[in-house]
């Protein structure tokens, strides 16, 4: 596996380069989530003790972007001392450098912003099962999987479990095996709100006063030697809140249903 250096990241990207970007993108994106909506973080103190490497962020995903951009804050901010805060910008002077995440290939290659974001840490990946807004049945590319394990071995890692932005899509059984083949410390993120505040890609504000919000849970407890990689998904997808006893419409569904069904009965 490759190594970083003091001038270059594990894939080779010049970290003055990775520092200038972020503190850009830092910059714009600020008014998004300290102006135009307040991002309220929890949980930081978390982070506090990790490791530099070998560090796993799994989460929901409801925007391309915003939801990336809003974690460099949290992480940028913890770099610099500030617990459940970003309210002193001072903190992407001394960004969090050795953060890379997940993202899909097509997505990261269209138009320059995404291209730009990619510099900062992104680890492109080919989605097994859908491409271009089509379904698709492929073979995980290892070479993607070898980039994943370089990324965590030199730094953190966040990963999107559902591959999508849609709510209470079932997780990816890859995320899974990559834990209990790595393992990694664990730290589920729980977000909300940004849906709501941000476009799809989550480059534009769609609704103003809204308070996103980005909870760091404590390190996932995982029996690594004993725990199968379908027991380690449903612990992650519980403790992000994406299983099916998080959805309430879900649930109002069923009992609506489930209701129709006795008046149904006692009619009869």
């Amino acid at each position: 596996m490759a190594k970083k250096n003091i001038f270059t990241d594990a894939f080779g990207t010049p970290y003055f380069l990775k520092r200038f970007i972020i503190f850009i993108l830092g910059v714009v994106s600020y008014r998004r989530f300290n102006g135009f909506n307040k991002l309220k973080i929890t949980g930081t103190e978390h982070l506090v003790d990790l490791p530099d490497s070998n560090v796993l962020f799994v989460s929901n995903h409801q925007t391309y972007f915003a939801d990336v951009a809003a974690m460099y804050h949290a992480f940028c901010a913890v770099n610099n001392g500030y617990l459940n805060t970003i309210k002193n910008p001072i903190y992407l002077l001394n960004p969090k450098i050795d953060f890379y995440y997940v993202a899909a290939e097509e997505t990261m290659n269209k138009g320059i912003l995404p291209k730009i974001f990619k510099i900062a840490g992104a680890v492109t990946v080919k989605r097994t099962w859908r491409a271009e807004g089509k379904t698709v049945n492929r073979m995980v590319d290892l070479t993607e999987v070898d980039n994943i394990m370089k990324a965590l071995d030199n730094g953190w890692v966040a990963t999107f479990p559902q591959g999508t932005t849609s709510a209470f899509a079932q997780g990816r059984r890859g995320t899974a095996k990559l834990v209990k083949n790595q393992r990694p410390i664990v730290i589920p993120i729980k977000i909300n709100g940004f849906r709501r505040a941000f476009d799809k890609k989550g480059l534009r504000v769609k609704v103003t006063g809204v308070k996103p919000t980005m909870e760091f849970k404590a390190p996932l407890d995982i029996d690594y030697d004993n725990e199968k990689a379908p027991e380690i998904l449903l612990k992650i997808m519980t403790a992000i809140e994406q299983t099916e006893d998080f959805n309430v419409l879900h649930n109002y569904d069923e009992e609506l249903k489930a209701k129709k069904v006795e008046q149904k009965d006692s009619n009869n």
